[in-house]
């Protein structure tokens, strides 16, 4: 901005045909210059969008096709939306809405430009405190500002520099000249969010909720420093509908603090799994495709099969690799001397019935030796705690391993006395077995074998008294495979 003169403001309100800058135009745009007391020069044009407009929006805003069929076009307008827009400090009710749009098009049009941003939204949080909403239709009725065509540019823009002048009449404190400092960080977050949420955030390991108005949560992430992953969810001009969509249902943040990386990655996963958030996508999908089971046929054998993954029926053991399943499978058709036509390596074979032709082994010694592989191999799965530095220096996490599934975590006093399993479940919480949850920790502890202490696989079996120096020699098919 040129701090040479006067400094000015663009007060801007804009429709359009969606609600994302790079999937949708803009059909209608309104500028009202102001010098910070009065109104000095007004601006406004319809646009032809160069494509339809939606019933939805023609229902909202009155603004249908026939109405801009022979507006200009944005490109034909660049020129003077620029020129308004230049050296001014660029104010709108949920500001960066109304500014991705208008630079997006500048953009499109070879036209680069930027501004420094002021958002009336959050100026009246800061003016107005405690109110119900801050949306400019209730501000208006709040403060008796008159609006004529509602949702339309023209209108809102004129309610929006009346807001604006109401605001710097009681801004004694000239809040607004800290809010339009460059490095401010006011005009980036999401319009509805408390700021002194985020000034709150740690800069530790953990987990972050961002809740909508009902408090209901929509993401959960994880962290190395709370405070700067936060933060950086609301850096960048990304015009993708998702993200705009996103920022505009975040109302309030909340955390749980975490003492390493690891545990933060593990509850980030259990809560989205409790939780379901609205906009976690990524560990929604990662499930393990493949499984080892076990049923028995129409004439009572047993027989062991690989299979798509599926969550109604019991397994031996989950894959992401057929590759891993068929290796095990091959195993236990040696070791357990298992006639290979009671074994199936097609992922269909589970919707197989048994044709076995010929003359059938003994039912009970064939039962036996299937059931025996199995316990056999559940017996070899380990058991043990993952242990590593606590939230402070009074305590340690803990990770619970127990027969090769992923059984629970949580802190355990650093001073206090855990002699065996049961004494260190009775202070983890229980979370159910998850495949991804288990290879993070399997990951972790091929890497840090010094944090990990085997325990027999009886309940009361106790914690090694040091930690396995040769856990390398230990392989990760054994230990989860």
């Amino acid at each position: 901005m040129n701090r040479s003169k006067k400094q000015e403001f663009a007060i801007v309100d804009i429709e359009t045909t969606g609600g994302n800058a790079k999937s949708s135009r803009i059909t209608e745009i309104a500028i009202v210059i102001h010098d910070g007391n009065r109104v000095l020069h007004r601006w406004e044009t319809l646009v032809n969008p160069g494509m339809e407009i939606p019933n939805s929006i023609f229902a909202l805003t009155g603004i249908d096709n026939d109405m801009v069929k022979d507006a200009p076009m944005f490109e034909d307008v660049a020129s003077d939306i620029h020129a308004l827009l230049k050296d001014r400090v660029f104010v709108a009710h949920n500001v960066n809405f109304d500014y991705s749009f208008i630079r997006f098009q500048l953009q499109e049009a070879g036209i680069e430009w930027s501004s420094i941003k002021l958002c009336t939204v959050r100026y009246a949080r800061k003016i107005k405190p405690g109110l119900l909403s801050y949306s400019l239709g209730r501000l208006c009725d709040y403060l008796d500002i008159p609006i004529e065509n509602r949702h339309r540019a023209g209108g809102d823009a004129d309610a929006t520099a009346i807001l604006f002048g109401y605001l710097r009449a009681l801004d004694t404190a000239q809040v607004f000249q800290e809010m339009i400092k460059h490095k401010a960080i006011d005009q980036r977050f999401p319009p509805h969010l408390n700021l002194r949420e985020f000034e709150q955030l740690p800069h530790t390991p953990g987990v972050y909720y961002f809740h909508d108005r009902n408090g209901k949560v929509i993401y959960v992430g994880k962290a190395i420093n709370i405070k700067k992953r936060v933060s950086s969810h609301f850096t960048g001009n990304n015009i993708q509908a998702q993200r705009q969509n996103f920022l505009k249902e975040i109302y309030h943040i909340s955390y749980e603090r975490c003492g390493t990386e690891l545990m933060s990655l593990l509850l980030e996963c259990a809560e989205i799994k409790r939780l379901w958030p609205k906009y976690n996508r990524a560990l929604k999908r990662y499930e393990p495709k493949f499984a080892l089971f076990s049923y028995e046929d129409q004439n009572g054998y047993l027989h062991l099969a690989i299979g798509k993954m599926n969550r109604v029926q019991d397994f031996i053991q989950l894959f992401q690799r057929e590759y891993d399943a068929i290796q095990l499978l091959q195993s236990f058709m040696k070791e357990g001397e298992i006639n290979a036509q009671f074994c199936h390596f097609g992922t269909a074979s589970l919707a197989i019935k048994s044709t076995i032709r010929g003359e059938l082994p003994d039912r009970e010694l064939h039962n036996t030796r299937v059931e025996r592989c199995i316990d056999e191999w559940s017996k070899r799965r380990p058991s043990y705690v993952f242990i590593d530095q606590g939230r402070n220096v009074e305590e340690k996490s803990c990770i619970v391993i127990e027969n090769g599934r992923f059984y629970g975590m949580g802190y355990i006093d650093q001073y206090g006395q855990h002699a065996c399993l049961d004494d260190i479940r009775a202070e983890v919480k229980v979370y159910p077995s998850n495949h991804y949850m288990l290879e993070l920790v399997r990951q972790m502890a091929e890497r840090y074998p010094n944090k990990v202490h085997f325990m027999n696989n009886n309940p009361k079996g106790l914690v090694a008294a040091e930690p396995v120096s040769n856990y390398d020699k230990i392989t990760s098919d054994r230990l989860f495979h």
